[in-house]
């Protein structure tokens, strides 16, 4: 295996459900290392650049309109194996079908309102890492 890093959010969901904190506390107690970490308010255009992949899909504007409905947290970590690792915590998409123990069974409502995001490669966890992370933010 070799030490990678990958790109979280926690969704405004888990941000106003006062998760944030256990989900941070489960990512360190699951042995990753916190790299880079910030609240913020996404705006509009920061969604919509961040999600353009989707834009062509008909949930694209109901994604951002939540993503942008209240703080988040974003975060790179780093882990052996990190994005396989963090998608493992975190569970299946639909929290309703994520094994149990997992931050998206614990802590997700339904597929919309599932807690937390990760990168699904590590080519997309280095874009994602830089849209919100210039270098020298990144210990």
């Amino acid at each position: 295996m070799a030490l990678e890093r990958t790109f979280f959010i926690v969704k405004p969901d888990a941000v106003e459900k006062k998760k944030a904190g256990a989900i941070l506390a489960r990512i360190e107690q699951e042995g990753f290392n916190v790299v880079a970490l910030k609240r913020l308010h996404l705006s509009r255009k920061q969604a919509e650049g961040f999600y353009a992949v989707h834009r062509e899909r008909p949930f694209f504007g109901e994604l951002v309109e939540f993503m942008t409905r209240s703080p988040v947290v974003v975060g790179a970590i780093e882990k052996d194996n990190a994005v396989a690792e963090w998608r493992k915590l975190m569970g299946a998409t639909d929290p309703a079908k994520a094994d149990p123990n997992t931050i998206r069974k614990l802590f997700g409502a339904n597929v919309g309102e599932n807690a937390t995001h990760g990168s699904d490669s590590l080519e997309n966890a280095k874009i994602e890492i830089a849209y919100f992370f210039p270098a020298n933010e990144l210990v």
